[in-house]
């Protein structure tokens, strides 16, 4: 079986997410998109025509964010027409299962010479109307599917695991503080830098060559003084039988008590942006002298309780160890996405994991987490992390709506 190698990774720095806010929220997502895979092509020198997929995530696909976005980015950054490209959804974790497939097609001896990456403008998903498809948004047509597997707001699932795993928002606050002052130290230290290409307008202006979201004035008192986010969200009805979220939850947890925690501050920041890697055979990159930088371990796709929605990286993690035959003892460094705060400190306390190795640069919190594009941008992460303090080998993982979660061991080469 050949081995998946990671020649290069690189991102854009993350804009704030609000139209009129952020700098990259009047460009096309292609054309965002197409930012990295332009470099990626620069950096390695590739032959664009040896591509033989682009295997891209997005979260929202619909207006300038449908149409396969993934083969109209490559043909926005000017790729050969022959590499072709695919668009996957699977929310949150669309970039990161986009990895694992690019590699497994790689493993299988199928294909020589890929791309897994993502995209996604937040701001630009709040100018579409809620999507009718997707089970917790309030939609009767999903009556029958709430039935059977209630689905709500992630922000109240949020709430509710740390209401039932006795989490309160003063453990939360400070997960979410720490996250701040990583990544700022992350930041001034040039920790990014490898990874980090600039976007442009079309008319060569800068658009973004700095990350625009974090806050590092952050303070603890600040984070306090917080109103929580998902109070309104528990007492809102969707349909005419008055049923609101809390009462979706309730049915499979009928005793719960919200304790609401989380807030602006603990949560994931919304921000645009787009991440890739360029992934070859062994035997493609020995013969064309493309350097590797890691390989792919293990990867491992999991469902989970959808009620609940954010549990899943626990056990996916211990499904992906398994699969490598690893423990957690054999992994260096971690990347566990902060969609809210809970998730990873859930995390932290179920694998008994020392926090200094958790999300050593701060996570989405205090950078953003643009959904589409987050897992690929964590990877590259993790390996820009990895190499800089010499260490071997690193996990990422994530969860997604209605359950999931993928993870993915890498080990550097």
């Amino acid at each position: 079986m050949q081995e998946a190698w990671i020649i290069d990774a690189c991102r854009t720095p993350r804009g704030i997410g609000k139209i009129g806010k952020g700098a990259l929220t009047d460009i096309h997502p292609q054309q965002v998109g197409a930012t990295v895979l332009r470099a990626l092509a620069d950096r390695t020198g590739i032959n664009t025509a040896d591509v033989e997929d682009i295997i891209w995530g997005n979260g929202q696909q619909a207006g300038k964010q449908g149409n396969d976005l993934g083969r109209m980015t490559a043909l926005d950054a000017g790729f050969d027409t022959r590499a072709s490209g695919v668009t996957i959804h699977r929310f949150c974790g669309s970039s990161l299962t986009a990895v694992s497939l690019a590699a497994a097609k790689i493993m299988a001896g199928m294909e020589d010479l890929n791309i897994a990456g993502g995209a996604e403008l937040m701001s630009y998903r709040k100018l579409l109307p809620r999507d009718p498809a997707v089970p917790f948004l309030p939609d009767a047509g999903n009556a029958r599917l709430r039935a059977r597997h209630p689905q709500t707001s992630q922000g109240l699932c949020a709430d509710a695991i740390a209401t039932l795993e006795g989490i309160d928002r003063e453990v939360l606050d400070e997960l979410a503080y720490e996250s701040q002052c990583r990544a700022d130290r992350a930041i001034a230290g040039g920790r990014f830098d490898r990874s980090l290409v600039p976007v442009y307008h079309e008319d060569g202006r800068l658009a973004l060559d700095r990350e625009e979201y974090p806050r590092p004035q952050t303070t603890r008192e600040g984070l306090a003084a917080l109103p929580s986010a998902f109070a309104h969200a528990a007492d809102a009805t969707f349909d005419a039988s008055g049923t609101s979220f809390a009462d979706l939850i309730r049915k499979a947890y009928p005793d719960l008590i919200f304790n609401h925690v989380h807030h602006a501050g603990n949560s994931a920041g919304v921000v645009d942006g787009a991440g890739a890697l360029l992934l070859a055979s062994s035997d493609y990159a020995r013969k064309h002298g493309l350097v590797p930088r890691a390989r792919i371990v293990a990867m491992a796709e999991l469902g989970d309780d959808p009620t609940l929605m954010l549990n899943g990286p626990v056990p996916s993690t211990a499904k992906v160890l398994a699969k490598a035959g690893l423990t957690p003892d054999d992994i260096d460094l971690w990347e566990v996405n902060e969609a809210f705060a809970v998730v990873p400190e859930k995390f932290i306390r179920a694998l008994s994991l020392d926090r200094s190795k958790v999300n050593v640069n701060g996570g989405a919190i205090a950078l953003g987490h643009p959904i589409g594009a987050t897992g690929v941008m964590l990877v590259g992460t993790l390996l820009d992390e990895l190499e800089r303090q010499d260490l071997k080998r690193g996990l990422v993982v994530m969860c997604a709506a209605g359950g999931m979660a993928p993870a993915l061991i890498i080990e550097r080469i």
